[in-house]
């Protein structure tokens, strides 16, 4: 039997929302989020987190994370632009950025066979079994 705890967010704590976030470079985000797990601030994740994004999930403390209905994680292998336009996908920076996940979102990409240039998304009950539901009473500052 599941316990679903509910996390009450109000205007006065310190709160971070992640609603509208497509990623960009790894090491950017891995620099914001080891700033954002000094300060102890709660993450709402109220939306879309795609790609780099997702390295929060391995960056903030799993108690300092809520996830709302809305909530939509997408992962993918990391790539870099070659010189005619496609991608070239980095196994070495893959590599990096799958180790940063939890042991339990690690489990969920590899039943979907693992992190590849196509995006695959995590929302719904797959994800409100791994990180609890926020209580939304009021919204609080946005990064």
């Amino acid at each position: 039997m599941a316990a679903i705890m509910l996390v009450s967010v109000r205007a006065s704590d310190a709160a971070v929302w992640i609603g509208q976030d497509r990623g960009g470079r790894i090491g950017t985000y891995i620099d914001k989020y080891q700033g954002l797990r000094r300060s102890g601030e709660m993450v709402v994740i109220d939306g879309v987190c795609l790609s780099a994004c997702t390295i929060v999930l391995g960056s903030v403390p799993h108690d300092k994370i809520c996830v709302t209905s809305r909530a939509k994680l997408g992962f993918h292998a990391a790539w870099n632009p070659a010189v005619n336009g496609r991608r070239i996908t980095d196994h070495q920076a893959t590599h990096t950025l799958y180790s940063m996940y939890p042991f339990e979102v690690q489990h969920w990409i590899d039943q979907r066979g693992g992190l590849s240039p196509r995006m695959i998304f995590l929302s719904g009950h797959h994800l409100a079994a791994m990180y609890r539901p926020c209580n939304l009473e009021s919204r609080a500052s946005s990064r």
